[in-house]
Formats: structure tokens, C-alpha cells, sequence
């Protein structure tokens, strides 16, 4: 019995024997292979940092340093071209980026102190607003010098209304172009912000019955995506801003919600929807995806606001007339439909050649497909002959007190000039 119990004591002893002997190995095996391991580490980390070293490359800082100012183009000199962003702040830094390399126009943006601007407009009165803004209500102003003047007072609070606030500055001080609505100058002071433009004596485009001004608001556009480096993206381009001035000159303005482009050929950058209901393109709608094309879909609605007199979007009018895209599209095409299409209260005083010609281009315009839209230069392109071409208007009717220059050119030629059907909208009146 005793050598019995003895031999299975040995047994025992062995059995844990040989798993402490497997333990202490696969704990060996273990730490073998952590040392490998950290030394295969050592060793790729030193072959990188030797090639490195030896393709020269800078070693990389914890952040990139800041750009260097951007020069401000001098005055008289001809100038003529986003970093992709999702939110207005990056804008309002990368606007700092923008390079003007096709302006005619030149200046210094002034700083204004509040007291100044409450004194030009009459201490904000009533009386002297004529218009309202996207951000803000807009008066009309007198500096000491005598220069009649739009003060913007805007109102949208927060962060989001500063951002606005700073990427219209960054943009219209280094913007120079004649088809862009002048910057004077700027306040920000105590809460308060406040922006100075030239002031544009005959209101918005949609405030006329005749399209007038077409072609200077497409050469707004070309100058933004194709004379600006990286690209700068409206996104709220559409017929109520673009301002004509006392001599009917075309200007783009209100670039609160402007956008920095790709520089890439066919990039995009992508953001938060923001725009106008009836002018904003399907594909940026859907996708929050910008380009260029966006901007070129607006600028075919307001071309077709020109043709027909309609509002973009207005669901009084029968079923299937409610948005002007859906409805005019299909018939842009055809001579025949598009003469049925055009505003009533044009009555003939147009060029029909011209009117078809229009029509088509506003056509390839507002394309669904944002490839098949054509690029502003080539609008430009197309619009310039019709200008050149201008062909004499047939008589006009006196109750309607309107003589059609041309359906895109961009200055009155001997005509009167009546205001818009559309009296929602306030107009800049000079005294």
C-alpha cells in the first residue's frame, strides 16, 4: 500500500514538473520574440530616418507656419485667380489665401468708427433704409466728402454672423473687378458690425422689367472662378443681388455666404446647404457638395427670371408652373415654345434671335447634371455677340414706359426705364 502511494506521488511531481518546464519556454518564446520585435522597429525607424536624411526633406513641425501676407495689388495695375473648407470660420482664414489678379479698380478699405456711419445715415433711421440685405438691413448714407454710400448694418448674431461678417471683408478688400460691388469700408465696433459699399442708384436686377444687365453679372462670375486663385464660390448668386448703378452697370454683390473653392480641376468642397429656395443647384442641395457650377445654375435661373418674368419659385401658379426650372426647362429649346414663355410685359420689344439664343444658354445653364453646365467664360462667350449685335427695338407701348436695349446688354441705350412689378423688394432711390 505504502509503495503504492509513493509511486503515484512521483508521478504527480513529474507531470508538474514537465508543465512548469512549458510554462517557463512559451514565457522564453515570449520575450524572444518582443525583443525582435522592438528591434525589427528599431531597425525600419532608423532606414526611414536615413532616407529622409538623405532626400533632404524638412523635418515635420508640430504645426505650419503662417502664410505671408498677401501683397495688396496697387491700385491702377491690371490684376486678374478655396481651400476646401466645411465652415465659415476656415473661409473667413483662407480668404487671407485669395489672390485678385484681374481688377481694374483699386482702393484702400477704410475703418469706420460707429459714430460716423450713425451720423451718415441719419442715426440708422427709418427714412433711410433702402433695402434689406441676407444678413442685415441696408441705408442710404452721405460721408462728409459727399459720396453717397450703402451701410449694411448687419444683424445676424453669434459666431456665425462675425464669420460673415469677416469673410465679406477679407473678400471685397482684395477682390478688384468692375463687376463687383465696391467695398468702401467696414466698422466693428462694440458689438456692432457694419459694412460700406458703393452705392448702386438703381436697386437690384429683379426691380426692372427689362433683363438688363446680364452679361456685367456673368463677367462678375467669370472674374470669381476664373481670374481668382483658389476659386471663390457666390452660392447665393440670384437677380435680387446683382445691383445697377446709375448708369445701369451690372455689380455682384452681398458675399456673406461666399465659399473658397477646389483648386483642384473638378474638385469640390463640402458644406452645409445654405442659399436661396429656387436658385440653389440639385447636386449641392443633395450632397452639400460645392463647385463653380453651383454658381452657374443660379446664374441660369436668373436668366430665366430675365426671359419670363417669373419669380424662381411661386406656388400660386397652376400645377407644374410652381418652380421656374421644371416648368421653363423643357421648352427653352423650342422657337416656338420659347416665344410663349417669354414676359408678357416685354411685348415684342426684344430681338426674338436674341431671346432663343438666351433661352438656350439659360438651358445649358440649369442642366441637372452639374458636368453638362458650361463654364462662366464660356457664358461670357456666348453673351458678348449678342451685345455687339444689338439690333434697334421695335417701338415701345407707351402704357408700359419701356424700351428694350437688349436682353443682355449691360448699359441703358436710349430708353426710359420703369421699376419692377415686384414692389416687396426696397429699391436705392437717389434724393
Amino acid at each position: 500500500m505504502s509503495s503504492g502511494g509513493g509511486g503515484g506521488g512521483d508521478d504527480y511531481k513529474r507531470e508538474e514538473s514537465v508543465a512548469l518546464m512549458v510554462i517557463v519556454s512559451l514565457a522564453a518564446l515570449s520575450l524572444l520574440s518582443l525583443v525582435a520585435a522592438f528591434a525589427y522597429y528599431c531597425y525600419i525607424t532608423r532606414k526611414v530616418s536615413r532616407r529622409l536624411q538623405s532626400l533632404h526633406l524638412p523635418k515635420r513641425a508640430s504645426s505650419p507656419p503662417p502664410p505671408p501676407p498677401m501683397p495688396r495689388p496697387p491700385p491702377a495695375a491690371a490684376q486678374g485667380k478655396e481651400s476646401p473648407s466645411s465652415n465659415s470660420a476656415s473661409d473667413g482664414a483662407a480668404a487671407a489665401a485669395v489672390v485678385a489678379v484681374g481688377g481694374e479698380r483699386g482702393g484702400v478699405v477704410q475703418v469706420f468708427s460707429y459714430r460716423q456711419l450713425h451720423a451718415a445715415t441719419g442715426g440708422f433711421g427709418r427714412a433711410h433704409v433702402v433695402g434689406q440685405g441676407s444678413f442685415g438691413a441696408v441705408y442710404r448714407g452721405v460721408l462728409p466728402d459727399g459720396r453717397k454710400v450703402a451701410v449694411k448694418l448687419m444683424d445676424r448674431p453669434g459666431k456665425q454672423g462675425e464669420e460673415e461678417f469677416e469673410m465679406e471683408v477679407e473678400l471685397l478688400s482684395r477682390l478688384r473687378s468692375p463687376y463687383l460691388l465696391g467695398l468702401i469700408g467696414h466698422c466693428s465696433e462694440g458689438g456692432h458690425r457694419l459694412l460700406v459699399y458703393e452705392f448702386m442708384a438703381n436697386g437690384g436686377l429683379q426691380e426692372h422689367l427689362y433683363p438688363n444687365g446680364a452679361l456685367e453679372a456673368a463677367k462678375g462670375l467669370e472674374y470669381l472662378h476664373e481670374r481668382v486663385n483658389p476659386p471663390v464660390i457666390h452660392r447665393d448668386f440670384k437677380s435680387s443681388n446683382i445691383l445697377l448703378d446709375k448708369d445701369f452697370r451690372a455689380r455682384v454683390s452681398d458675399f456673406g455666404l461666399a465659399k473658397l473653392g477646389s483648386d483642384r480641376a473638378g474638385g469640390h468642397v463640402s458644406t452645409r446647404v445654405l442659399g436661396t429656395q429656387g436658385y440653389v443647384a440639385p447636386e449641392y442641395a443633395l450632397t452639400g457638395h460645392l463647385t463653380t457650377k453651383s454658381d452657374v445654375y443660379s446664374y441660369g435661373v436668373v436668366l430665366l427670371e430675365l426671359l419670363t418674368g417669373r419669380v424662381p419659385v411661386d406656388m400660386k401658379r397652376p400645377p407644374g408652373e410652381g418652380v421656374l426650372v421644371n416648368w421653363a426647362l423643357p421648352m427653352l429649346t423650342d422657337r416656338e415654345k420659347v416665344v410663349q414663355i417669354l414676359d408678357p410685359a416685354l411685348e415684342g420689344q426684344y430681338s426674338l434671335k436674341d431671346a432663343v439664343q438666351v433661352a438656350a444658354i439659360a438651358a445649358m445653364c440649369v442642366q441637372q447634371e452639374a458636368d453638362y453646365r458650361p463654364l462662366m467664360a464660356d457664358v461670357v462667350q456666348s453673351l458678348v455677340p449678342l451685345v455687339k449685335n444689338r439690333s434697334t427695338p421695335k417701338a415701345c407701348n407707351p402704357g408700359k414706359a419701356i424700351q428694350i436695349p437688349n436682353l443682355v446688354a449691360g448699359q441703358q441705350a436710349h430708353g426710359m426705364v420703369t421699376w419692377s412689378r415686384w414692389e416687396r423688394f426696397s429699391t436705392f432711390h437717389e434724393d
